[in-house]
């Protein structure tokens, strides 16, 4: 398979055989700080992420339990902002439903933390209702149902790999709640001229009178995992054919110019509104899940429409030399451009991931944390905020699994020590208001639980389950795990002879995508062997980014 890029880029679990060898003594000052990591250093760090775990769940618990989130300065909970409903930077994923909690289910599973895991599931079994608040599909979909679907699959799981998860008397009520909010979720996908759901929905009467009409690519086209999981798990297709039924037909409405979809559109009248193309938000997730979803379940149009995508998005949108470590030139970069024409708005291989992590972590270092948004033609962050959001430590994550190169746990021990130097604060961590004055805000956002200190837990964490068995899992965009299982590649509502046939078509396709015992199934360059213990990006191209961020 030649789409190594998003394999990398978009945080697909997959590894490979590494060979090791001793290093030489002859290289720079980068590589002699860079390619090596102590041991013990590694264990004390995945401790350290532990104990970051615990001391924002711990007091939310303490503080902020059953609200949905914890402001850690005061020391409070916080929930929908019933006050002010047009307040959606809080009410999009905030709504009364214990999200913090729900969310990091199966982080503690996979921390391995047994017996809070079991009583954190116990409270939401006893006390996790839906009431009428107006939230973001989007958001609740990937947040709360996907977090429900993941620990109902660990709970049921019969080879119990995280450790002795499983619940005594358990009777599905994780996947029954799973199906009540689906449910209601269903009434944005109706009276829309586009089969596309509406953005947001209220969770007792509906679609909101005044919901606007206009929704991301993302926000329309990301929900197929969660969807689709449900239905398989309870047999009902009505899930995912609302779902599919939109990433189909929000892939009808792409340019016939250029091939590329916009950023927003109307779901009555099929227009883009936003015709900016990018791989950024709004946009990104689309194209994580076409990938996934099939590998997940087997679906063959969502490999077609992905590589369609992929060849798509590097003709229009990518910009520099053509190899990473390799030639002259500006490094490889993708832009945004104007879905219809290409042209550029100024805003796969493993490879152009280390090239592109390598970017984002040069920002990283100067300014201490990731700014909401850069702007790499003034060299100047845009939006000066960082919500401790999880993608640099993810690609972190996935890049170290692929490449087992030490730099990448030195990356992490900077995220890790940054967080806890600038953003703890009395009970948990804060949004960072300011990346230049590390200003603080009072919020804690549940991807910070569910996304940001899991990756971290997992970099270093060299013997966890997930790690040895990269290929039976797939990350959805929350960072909550499904395991590849032939159960999802059939769909029970069909003829018994129909689904058999599509089983063993579909098996062997599938396996061929995310085998990585034998990396002979990949077309792709992987990395040459001194990248793997040397710096992974050569040392000139290594200084020249260091330079353009303007970093001594």
């Amino acid at each position: 398979m030649k789409n190594c890029l998003f394999v990398y880029t978009l945080s697909l679990s997959l590894g490979f055989v590494l060979n090791f060898f001793k290093l030489d003594d002859n290289f720079d000052f980068n590589e002699k700080k860079y390619g090596y990591f102590n041991e013990s250093e590694r264990i004390e760090l995945l401790q350290a992420a532990r104990d970051m775990f615990h001391f924002g769940y711990d007091n939310y618990m303490k503080y902020a339990y059953p609200e949905d989130e914890l402001d850690p300065i005061d020391c409070e909970g916080r929930g929908h902002d019933h006050d002010n409903p047009s307040n959606i930077n809080i009410n999009d994923a905030l709504g009364d439903y214990m999200l913090s909690l729900v969310d990091t289910l199966d982080t503690l599973a996979i921390m391995g933390n047994s017996t809070e895991f079991k009583n954190a599931v116990q409270i939401v079994i006893d006390n996790l209702v839906f009431k009428s608040n107006t939230v973001q599909v989007f958001e609740v979909t990937i947040r709360m149902l996907g977090a429900l679907l993941s620990a109902h699959l660990i709970i049921t799981d019969p080879e119990q790999p995280f450790g002795n998860m499983s619940i005594p008397g358990y009777d599905n009520e994780l996947l029954t709640l799973a199906n009540d909010l689906g449910t209601r979720l269903l009434p944005a996908f109706e009276n829309t001229k586009t089969g596309i759901p509406y953005p947001r929905v209220n969770l007792e009467n509906g679609v909101p009178v005044d919901c606007v009409n206009t929704t991301c690519t993302s926000g329309a086209g990301t929900l197929v995992l969660e969807f689709a999981v449900l239905s398989r798990l309870l047999g009902d297709p009505i899930y995912e054919s609302y779902a599919r039924r939109a990433v189909r037909n929000l892939w009808q409405l792409k340019s016939n110019v250029t091939g590329l979809l916009g950023s927003v559109l109307n779901i009555q009248t099929g227009e883009w509104t936003g015709e900016m193309s990018g791989l950024g938000a709004g946009h990104d997730s689309f194209y994580e899940y076409l990938l996934k979803s099939y590998i997940l379940f087997g679906e063959v149009e969502d490999l077609e429409m992905f590589n369609e995508a992929y060849e798509t998005i590097k003709f229009h949108l990518r910009r520099g030399r053509l190899k990473c470590n390799n030639g002259s030139g500006y490094p490889p970069l993708y832009v945004n451009v104007h879905m219809k024409t290409g042209d550029t708005v100024l805003n796969g291989d493993i490879e152009e991931a280390i090239c592109s992590h390598a970017l984002f972590y040069f920002i990283w270092k100067k300014y201490g944390f990731l700014p909401e948004r850069y702007n790499w033609n003034l060299r100047v962050p845009e939006v000066m905020f960082y919500p401790l959001r999880p993608e640099l430590i993810e690609s972190t994550y996935f890049l170290y699994q692929a490449t087992k190169n030490p730099f990448y746990l030195h990356v992490g021990k900077e995220i890790l020590q940054n967080i806890n130097t600038y953003a703890k604060a009395e009970c948990g961590y804060c949004t960072v208001h300011d990346v230049n004055t590390k200003e603080l805000e009072d919020r804690m956002e549940s991807f910070f639980l569910s996304e940001t200190c899991k990756y971290l837990y997992l970099l270093f964490d060299e013997d966890n389950h997930l790690n040895k068995h990269a290929s039976k899992y797939v990350f959805t965009t929350e960072g909550h795990v499904f395991p590849i299982d032939k159960r999802f590649r059939v769909k029970p509502w069909e003829e018994d002879t129909e689904t058999e046939e599509k089983e063993k078509e579909t098996v062997t396709k599938v396996m061929s995508v995310v085998n990585v015992a034998d990396n002979s199934t990949f077309n792709c360059d992987t990395i040459p062997n001194d990248r793997k213990h040397f710096l992974p990006l050569r040392s000139p191209y290594f200084e020249q980014l260091q330079s353009a961020i303007g970093i001594d």
